[in-house]
């Protein structure tokens, strides 16, 4: 065996699917065992299990087969040698190289992308997240038809066909297409509820903290944490699939919305991207980015690299991010070395032990405060409806009716102008 190779025997889980992931590694070997591991990960949440995991060295992929003749020849033993099921490429195979894969090894083939796809398939609960991710699919998959097709006739609906499955790929294409047009007006029109009820939260003016970070960063627990939301909370990848917005409550009074948006991932398909954009844009209208890092994987560097290029494609930026890592109760001492040079602020935390998370709430009411502008003066009778947009964009600290009007004490956002 192969320095690169790595067996991984598990106890046998009924109905479950036998995996054999295979990597090509253009330079960095190491960076594509991680990625290895966390498509086993993946394997694991969408109920297939690791037989075998092997990666060949190249110059670059084949572009007709993604490995070498050799290496080909080589996984064609190991399907029949370990009874495989599913062969799992870590990368995105053009329709040609699924085709001449699995007329070489005569099993279903699938990619990292469909895995994806398919456990958000999984997930998705809402009827905006269903029309996303069956939208991703049928856009990925039209122009794949032909590669798809012959190992989908062999199935009985495993890894890699749920959500629209074997049905809708056995239209044809111009059926495809007016599929994706409807989908895509039904989620024109989910968006726009969206967007409406998003004007009525930033009119209510309580101020928007986006949770953001890589799945399994532990975004869902912070969340429940903080604000009893009840969500799932599940050591997978992509637990939870639709956003969730709760209210914070402080001693004072005052109060703060966090959201939870869909995790990112290392080759997140750029169709999800897409079709998850209305959803992943509430982080370009909060008043704060938070990024939870799991500071106890060994890879959290390349996860918060994945999220700021996922946020830099969604076009957010100009936001203070807090920076929290999580998990520290399983990091260990070098692990704390970590930087993340562009945040505002970092904070060292355990969600789940309920740990620093008094720091952290103390860092987003001094961000929040920071935005603000102290106003002291006698507002007119006459007047006095202004005061209402106090109430409405700010917070009303001290309200005393005098001879002359009404003396006024409040915060209001420096970027808002309020005339009184």
């Amino acid at each position: 065996m192969k320095r690169c190779d790595v067996l991984s025997l598990y106890e046998t889980k009924e109905n479950a699917e036998r995996l054999l992931l295979v990597g090509v590694a253009i330079g960095n070997e190491e960076e594509v065992m991680e990625s290895l591991d966390e498509l086993e990960e993946l394997a694991h949440t969408a109920g297939g299990e690791t037989v075998y995991k092997t990666i060949q060295n190249r110059e670059a992929f084949h572009p007709g087969t993604y490995v070498g003749k050799g290496k080909l020849e080589e996984l064609k033993e190991l399907v029949e040698e370990y009874d495989i099921d599913t062969v799992v490429c870590d990368d995105e195979l053009s329709p040609a190289q699924l085709r001449n894969i699995e007329a070489v090894l005569h099993t279903k083939v699938i990619d990292r992308t469909i895995m994806i796809l398919d456990i958000f398939a999984m997930r998705a609960i809402t009827k905006e997240g269903k029309i996303q991710v069956e939208l991703a699919q049928l856009k990925y998959r039209a122009s794949r038809l032909i590669g798809l097709r012959s190992s989908l006739s062999r199935l009985g609906g495993g890894i890699g066909t749920r959500g629209p499955g074997e049905k809708k790929l056995e239209m044809d294409r111009r059926l495809i297409r007016e599929r994706i047009s409807i989908l895509g007006r039904e989620l024109d029109e989910v968006k726009r509820t969206r967007d409406i009820a998003r004007r009525k939260r930033m009119d209510s003016s309580i101020p928007l903290v986006a949770i953001v970070g890589y799945t399994n960063a532990g975004k869902s627990t912070l969340l429940n944490t903080l604000t009893g939301a009840g969500i799932l909370e599940e050591d997978k990848l992509f637990a939870t699939l639709d956003p969730t917005t709760r209210m914070y409550e402080y001693e004072d009074g005052s109060q703060v919305l966090f959201t939870d948006t869909v995790g990112f991932i290392n080759k997140l398909p750029h169709n999800l991207i897409d079709a998850f954009r209305s959803t992943l844009e509430e982080a370009k209208y909060a008043d704060i980015i938070l990024h939870v890092v799991d500071i106890s994987n060994p890879a959290c560097d390349m996860q918060m690299d994945v999220v700021y290029e996922t946020l830099d494609k969604l076009g957010v930026s100009d936001k203070p991010i807090i920076t929290l890592y999580n998990k520290i109760d399983k990091a260990v001492d070098e692990q704390f070395m970590v930087r993340d040079m562009k945040s505002n602020i970092v904070v060292r935390a355990s969600a789940k032990k309920q740990i620093g998370l008094d720091k952290l709430l103390e860092h987003i009411a001094k961000l929040l405060d920071d935005g603000m502008r102290l106003i002291e003066q006698v507002v007119r009778y006459k007047d006095a409806g202004k005061i209402q947009d106090i109430r409405k964009y700010g917070k009303l600290l001290e309200e005393e009716y005098r001879e002359d009007g009404i003396f006024i004490k409040a915060k209001v956002p420096k970027n808002i102008h309020i005339d009184i």
